[in-house]
């Protein structure tokens, strides 16, 4: 598959879910209006359309949410998707996650054929870390990280990063993830979906200003290490492990784009920052046992793939960039 620009979609991000058992405050209103479960795919609907794209050419296939963890069923997903992985026609499958279920699943996902995970934590301080996700417990978290160690995977932290909230935070997570063989990746906060009375102008912290900062007490090498996805890292010489930074408003990522992203309701974003979509859901149900038209409506929605997003952070312009929530598009 490969856009208008020239680029070769290689990349899917798949939602399973728009539920989760946090409420982190950059992703989602306290209050959350979920979708009836009608309107979500099945988990065999989800596969069919994920067999699809990797017929399509999709090589790297990574699970989100929402909390994908908390959806009924889905090991199930996950192992028939992992035999692709043990087929050798998808090269990987990881999975994002916020940490909570993976006490439960992550000798499970080590089994399916997941390799490695990343899990969004934006901060080790119990007291911030529960401010954060409105009513989470760092603990739980950290144990469901350790039992992925103990599982084989490899894990990488995700965190986004806050002005005044846990960038004073950023020097104890750059060394426990040292200690523990862990990468780390820097997020800029995306203007997606209403926070009620919360502000994004007031939680943007540009991603620049952060590298400065840490320059001055980290020594940091760039390095050509690339996962698929958009960070860009440095190596940390003092502890060996990667430090990434995702930058999609002080210097977006868009050129290199390879990614596509599934709603669990079938909508496909060719860019997460914009509303343009197509609705594969109908033509799934519309074709049962005929993927001729699922085929081709993936290729005419890639052939809509825009050059890039229209990400802006200002508080002359409050409103969100797109109204759906991250949580809906899949982070």
């Amino acid at each position: 598959m490969i856009d208008p620009f020239g680029r070769f979609i290689s990349y899917l991000r798949v939602s399973v879910t728009d539920r989760c058992d946090l409420r982190c405050v950059y992703c989602m209103a306290e209050d959350m209006n979920f979708l009836p479960k009608s309107e979500v795919l099945s988990l065999e609907e989800l596969e069919r359309l994920c067999n699809a794209f990797i017929r399509l050419g999709v090589k790297k296939l990574r699970l989100t949410g929402g909390e994908p963890l908390v959806r009924r069923g889905i090991m199930n997903l996950i192992g028939s998707l992992g035999e692709q992985v043990k087929a050798g026609t998808l090269e990987e499958l990881t999975l994002t996650t916020n940490g909570t279920q993976l006490s439960k699943y992550a000798g499970d996902l080590a089994r399916a054929g997941v390799k490695r995970i990343n899990v969004s934590m934006d901060t080790l301080d119990p007291d911030t870390f529960t401010r954060l996700t409105r009513w989470g417990r760092i603990e739980k978290v950290l144990d469901g990280i350790m039992a992925a160690k103990d599982a084989g995977l490899a894990v990488k932290i995700n965190a986004v990063a806050l002005k005044g909230i846990n960038n004073h935070h950023f020097d104890d997570m750059i060394a426990w993830c040292g200690q523990h063989g862990f990468d780390l990746t820097f997020i800029e906060v995306m203007p997606m979906g209403d926070l009620g009375e919360l502000s994004r102008a007031d939680q943007y912290l540009p991603l620049s200003e952060v590298r400065r900062d840490l320059s001055q007490r980290w020594t940091l090498t760039e390095t050509d290490y690339r996962t698929g996805g958009p960070a860009r890292y440095v190596r940390i010489e003092e502890t060996g492990s990667r430090l990434g930074f995702i930058t999609p408003l002080t210097h977006n990522f868009c050129e290199s784009c390879n990614r596509v992203r599934l709603t669990c309701t079938g909508q496909l974003y060719m860019c997460l920052g914009q509303d343009d979509d197509a609705d594969l859901r109908s033509v799934l149900r519309a074709n049962e046992g005929n993927d001729d038209a699922l085929d081709a409506a993936i290729r005419a929605a890639i052939a809509r793939k825009p050059k890039g997003h229209d990400f802006i952070i200002d508080r002359a312009r409050p409103a969100a960039a797109v109204e759906r929530h991250m949580s809906v598009t899949g982070g």
